[in-house]
């Protein structure tokens, strides 16, 4: 039985694999996404009925590995159980009606092909996400849809608003995608292995360890929360949710009404076992869910927009439902998690009808209520809430306010860092830190023990100069290439290993880096103005080269096309569990890389074209 869990990650694959290659007929790409997701959901009725027939056993599977040292091993694992189980037949269900639905809603679209084959990319991901055994596997397929997510909200490239946001909502995602690392980190440093969800139920085992280590259990069990709550949409990240719905109807509704947005409730319910003796944990986790419901209850009342209200409901219901694990009611909030998912999916897919709906009701049967909830509330109280609601609660610019505008300052007093200052002064910097590498004798352990330190803020200075780099697109790619290299140089102090770890990491940032340098450059060869402070949409005219500087943009952000993937990883086990600033530069290194290299892209390839005749809409009314 466990030898079929590898069917329900190849068949979404070679779905994949077959759209990219097909060419673009929209009736044979269609009968691709249909055929593959049609499959996919026969295979998972026939497998869960043999599955329950045989008394609904927990499967569990040590697939490939990567890499193995002495102390380190890095591999896939997939799990089945009765959570697997739920968001694998809703998932199946759910995207094929999906799919039959986009067959028709994107009739004659230009990016018909790029649409199936990112849906498809998804649900790869997807299934990657609820198959997986452990934390490494999980940040495979949570890597592949938090790409999928900015490419479908910026499906419409050649619009304004559809791009930012896109950005916008990946720059949460990368602090969801540190927050797992993260975790990772540490709890390497608490197990002493690569623990699997199957471990992890072992009571015996995890209680031994948080016993004497109760505080790296909170951190672990914190960084959890960060990353389910950024998937989810929780506070205070709930502001990207509506920002998302910018992407066409379908991939909205399987995408943000129904999956991905429910992936931080399966990360708690995956790792339950782990936080459910922290009290303390579990109370937090019930009351940012109870926070969250309110609040989003209270803005979805006062949306004009028919996508942004079911995105603040949907966004409320999951606060319940994490309120409902953090009670341990986890077959509740399984099924509440069904109940939102179909539900969502309706209400966006027949969105777009809905005005007409609501006209026909309006002359026929509208009856306005006479009294609500708020009716109760003295009259100041009210007025209050309905303004702070019409206002999100300041959801999105509290983001700006106290996390990116603090970061682009200082980024900003970096101007006087131009290409040539960093090439004379940092590249001989840098070759001296090789020097005293290989001859540490001729350094006190004392000075020593601070170079991890050193080196890791100066990448950081790297990449927050090309974080707010505004005009040299390649003197931006080149800092966030110099920031890896820093940080392989910091950790090398850190700890003594070998130089196969240095090499894995810094593999694929070198061959990336390269690749993507000579797009720049060959595009610049092309067009006069490359620079960061506008959108150029350039991919209208170069589609080719736009789709290899983003392949060198995956590969240079660490996502699993690369060895750096398993580098980044392999890098952290090496900050010891006593380095929390050493930890923290490098998490912040990782989130501002992966801010740049997206912004990069973006401003380059996507937005309207530069070369446009027409008038483009730059702000939303």
């Amino acid at each position: 039985m466990t030898s079929f869990l590898h069917l329900f990650i190849l068949l979404p694959l070679a779905g994949f694999i077959l759209s990219v290659l097909a060419p673009k007929k929209e009736a044979l790409l269609s009968q691709i996404a249909f055929g593959t997701v049609g499959l996919h959901l026969l295979s998972t009725i026939i497998f869960l009925g043999y599955w329950l027939l045989h008394g609904y056993p927990t499967l569990d599977l040590k697939d490939i590995v990567l890499f193995r040292t002495i102390d380190y091993e890095f591999f896939i694992d997939f799990s089945f159980d009765m959570i697997t189980a739920t968001y694998l037949f809703v998932g199946a269900f759910l995207t094929f009606l999906v799919t039959i639905y986009s067959r028709y809603y994107l009739h004659r679209e230009s990016g018909y092909k790029r649409f199936f084959n990112t849906i498809l990319f998804f649900y790869l991901g997807y299934n990657i996400i609820i198959f997986a055994g452990n934390l490494e596997t999980l940040f495979i397929g949570w890597e592949m849809l938090g790409i999928s997510s900015f490419l479908l909200i910026a499906f419409y490239r050649d619009r304004y608003l559809p791009v930012k946001n896109a950005v916008k909502v990946f720059s949460i995602y990368r602090i969801g995608d540190v927050g797992l690392i993260l975790t990772m980190w540490m709890s390497h440093h608490l197990f002493h292995e690569n623990i699997t969800f199957l471990k992890l139920n072992n009571y015996e085992l995890v209680h031994e360890h948080l016993l004497t280590h109760s505080w790296i259990g909170v951190f672990i069990s914190l960084m959890i929360l960060i990353t389910a709550a950024a998937k989810s949409a929780q506070l205070p990240f709930s502001s990207w949710l509506p920002r998302a719905m910018e992407g066409p109807t379908p991939s909205t509704a399987i995408f943000y009404g129904s999956l991905a947005v429910h992936l931080g409730v399966f990360l708690l319910l995956r790792t339950f076992p782990f936080w459910e003796q922290q009290f303390s944990v579990r109370i937090l986790i019930g009351a940012l869910g109870l926070a969250t419901t309110l609040i989003t209850t209270g803005i979805a009342r006062v949306q004009s927009s028919i996508k942004s209200q079911i995105a603040y409901a949907s966004i409320a219901q999951i606060g319940l439902i994490f309120v409902e694990v953090a009670a341990g009611f986890q077959t509740l909030a399984l099924i509440h998690f069904a109940g939102n998912a179909f539900l969502r999916t309706y209400q966006l897919l027949v969105s777009p009808s809905v005005v007409s709906y609501l006209i026909r009701e309006q002359f026929y049967n509208f009856s306005p209520r006479e009294r609500s909830i708020e009716s109760s509330f003295p009259k100041k109280i009210q007025n209050g809430l309905y303004i702070l609601c019409v206002k999100e609660w300041n959801l999105d610019s509290s983001m700006y306010r106290y996390l990116w505008n603090p970061l682009k300052w200082v980024g900003n007093k970096l101007d006087f860092l131009t290409l040539n200052r960093v090439v004379i002064f940092f590249i001989p910097a840098y070759l001296l830190g090789i020097f005293i590498l290989y001859n540490e004798e001729m350094i006190s352990p004392g000075v020593e023990r601070y170079l991890p330190f050193v080196f890791s803020f100066i990448g950081l200075v790297m990449v927050l100069k090309s974080f707010t780099e505004r005009k040299l697109a390649r003197m931006s790619w080149t800092l966030v290439m110099m920031n890896h290299f820093w940080i392989a140089l910091a950790i090398s102090f850190n700890e003594h290993f070998t130089y196969e770890h240095t090499m894995l990491y810094l593999s694929g940032v070198v061959v990336a880096g390269i690749l993507g340098f000579l797009c720049l450059r060959r595009l610049k060869s092309f067009e006069n103005n490359i620079d960061l402070d506008q959108f150029h949409g350039h991919s209208h005219e170069h589609p080719k080269i736009a789709l290899v500087f983003l392949l060198s943009c995956l590969g240079l952000a660490g996502f699993p096309i690369t060895p750096t993937f398993i580098g980044e990883d392999l890098i952290f086990s090496h900050i010891h569990e006593n380095q929390p600033i050493l930890a923290f530069f490098i998490s912040l290194s990782f989130i501002l890389d992966g801010l740049a290299i997206i912004r990069i892209y973006a401003r380059v390839f996507l937005g309207p074209h530069v070369k446009s005749i027409y008038d483009m809409a730059y702000r939303s009314s």
